[in-house]
Order: C-alpha cells, then structure tokens, then sequence
C-alpha cells in the first residue's frame, strides 16, 4: 500500500477543519496510509531545516502557490506512478506562512499550485486530502470525480 506523508508547518489541526480531514482520511485508508508530520512554526530558515530534515528516500512534492498547476487528471497519473513502486513514499509539503527556503524547491520532485488564490495552511490540508481521494477514487474506478 502506498505511503504518503504530509508534512505542514503549523500547529495541530484546526477544529473547523477536524471533521473534513477525519472524513477523508478515513476514505483515504482504502487506498494509502497517511501520516502527518506537524512543525511548529518558527522562522523560515528554522522550518525549512526541519523540514529537509525529514526528507528520506522518497518524492517530495512541494506545495507553494509559484508552483506549476496542476489538473486533477495529473494528480492521478502522479499517484498511479507511485503506486508502482510500492515501497517508494510520497510526501507532501505545507510550507509556513513565509514560503520556504529554495533549498526545499531545489529538493522537491515536483512543485504544485493547487490554485492562483492563497489559502489558509490549514485549508489546504483538507484541499489536499480531498485531491488524494478524488484521484484514487478515479483510479479504482468510482464515480467520486466527473470528467
């Protein structure tokens, strides 16, 4: 089963957020395991240290609103791709509220956009999760996602 962990800077979920992020982890175990790695926030230097930290040997997927944007059908295609490797991880990355250093751009595999707008940390959280669903949803062929 493929791995994803999801490494945000922040503080634990927010409870507006809580039920969103319950609901689809729990529609997500079907296809992944989900692990989250929350880093308390500091400066941007401090952050992005501990972030690369926690990079291993896996593919690092940059959240940063200068990234490329991607459509849901790439996001699909970018997890059937992983699920190939089984023993691979993807971890996804929740930059703080200043970004994070080029050293982590530099790191990443790929650098996504999940929109032109700016939202709040912990609402992309929950964007995310539901992305994640979406696309393996549509990879088991469930009629989760309309084309």
């Amino acid at each position: 089963m493929l791995r994803i962990r999801i490494i945000t800077v922040g503080k634990k979920h927010h409870d507006i957020y809580t039920d969103a992020i319950a609901e689809y982890s729990k529609r997500l175990a079907h296809y992944c395991k989900i692990s989250w790695d929350i880093i308390p926030p500091s400066s941007k230097s401090e952050e992005s240290g501990q972030i690369q930290k926690r990079l291993k040997d896996c593919t690092a997927i940059l959240l940063d609103e200068r990234g490329k944007q991607y459509a849901t059908e790439k996001i699909i295609q970018l997890l059937d791709n992983a699920q190939t490797y089984a023993d691979n991880e993807l971890t996804f990355i929740i930059g703080g509220a200043y970004g994070v250093d080029r050293s982590l751009f530099d790191r990443a595999d790929h650098v996504i956009s999940l929109s032109q707008l700016v939202f709040p940390h912990q609402l992309v959280r929950v964007i995310l999760l539901e992305q994640l669903y979406r696309s393996f949803d549509t990879l088991r062929g469930g009629g989760y996602h309309h084309s």
